[in-house]
């Protein structure tokens, strides 16, 4: 894209309404571009994301947990074992 080149004789109103206009073809294209990121290969079933930063929310499950919570209390036993 290059730069607009506007004629002397018009006037701000008229260039800040151009620019009003291309920065919502912008968003516009862009919205488009970024849906379509979003969509899945699964053919007719496809998805689209809720927009852009919105990640599923991951779970894990309690045995999962317990085992984090267990190997964090056990690392924190060690560094306690080791200060003294």
């Amino acid at each position: 894209m290059g730069a607009m080149i506007y004629p002397l004789s018009m006037s701000i109103e008229t260039i800040l309404t151009e620019i009003d206009a291309e920065i919502a073809r912008l968003t516009q294209v862009r919205s488009l571009l970024a849906g379509s990121r979003a969509v899945t290969s699964s053919g007719a079933n496809s998805t689209i994301s809720k927009g852009p930063g919105k990640k599923k929310k991951r779970v894990l499950s309690a045995d999962a947990r317990k085992r984090i919570a267990d190997a964090q209390r056990k690392r924190w036993a060690a560094q306690k074992a080791k200060s003294k």
